[in-house]
């Protein structure tokens, strides 16, 4: 079977250095993974049963969205094992052509960082882009933390209510470091759920509770390369008691629900 790790970011050779320091100082935490190349992430998972990779990074200036989203389809044609997904960001200009351009370039989605990109999610002119990609590209889409507002949980449920053919990853369990908070607002919205940056907090008890919860079938593999090892956090999923029914769906048929095609093995 395909193993899809759905939560990677990667970076240009010349800023993967200072994009590893600051990311692990907006958290306050230690990077697993020091090469946040996209050959780095590949060398991270050799001889590991993950095949296959969906690679971002965000814009945190709207000067940033063509360059990032030229170097990840860059990065997709290089790499097989690859499927991208652009970035945006609240003052682009012209996102709708953007987004065309985008999806001539092959990227299969589009990723939101609202706490680094100091926009609430639901801010109208997130909303325009929404828009836009209902119904033509998902969303992966940073959620929950507790020292802002800008990702909260209740502002996914307005987006999803607004938005019904949009279709989400509601990254981080549905709220990083909210997890529960998270859980019971998302519990019976139609979004995705992915698993990372959340086992190393949750543990395995939890992990394996809230997965059942929100359902096996919402729930995709996600590492956060290169906050986490994707090997260690593959590792910790696959140790939970889960059937070879629960764990394809985690590690590959969910995945390939929320993109809207088939992930070869």
């Amino acid at each position: 079977m395909a193993v899809v790790d759905c939560h990677c970011h990667i970076y240009p050779d010349k800023i993967a250095p200072h994009a590893v320091e600051s990311v692990g100082a907006f958290y306050s935490a230690h990077m697993d993974m020091s090469d946040a190349t996209g050959t780095g992430l590949l060398s991270a998972c050799e001889n590991t049963p993950i095949t296959h990779h969906l690679v971002y990074s965000v814009a945190t200036k709207p000067s940033q969205v063509e360059s990032i989203n030229d170097f990840i389809a860059a990065q997709c044609a290089a790499h097989p094992e690859f499927i991208g997904f652009a970035t945006m960001h609240q003052d682009y200009a012209d996102p709708e052509a953007e987004i065309e351009r985008v999806i001539k370039l092959g990227l299969k989605g589009v990723k939101l960082h609202p706490d680094t990109q100091a926009v609430h999610m639901d801010d109208p002119r997130l909303m325009r882009l929404y828009e836009i990609i209902e119904g033509r590209l998902p969303l992966v889409v940073h959620t929950g933390d507790y020292r802002y507002d800008y990702s909260h949980p209740r502002r996914l449920k307005n987006i999803l209510h607004t938005f019904p053919d949009l279709v989400v990853n509601a990254a981080h369990f549905g709220g990083w470091s909210i997890f529960d908070y998270a859980f019971e607002i998302l519990d019976e919205e139609r979004c995705f759920i992915d698993t990372s940056s959340a086992q190393e907090f949750l543990g395995p008890r939890r992990t394996y509770e809230l997965t059942k919860l929100y359902g096996t079938d919402r729930v995709m593999f996600g590492s956060d390369f290169p906050m986490w090892s994707p090997q260690k956090e593959y590792n910790m999923l696959t140790a939970l008691p889960f059937t070879d029914d629960e764990m394809e769906n985690l590690l590959w048929h969910n995945v390939e629900r929320f993109l809207g095609f088939e992930v070869e093995k």
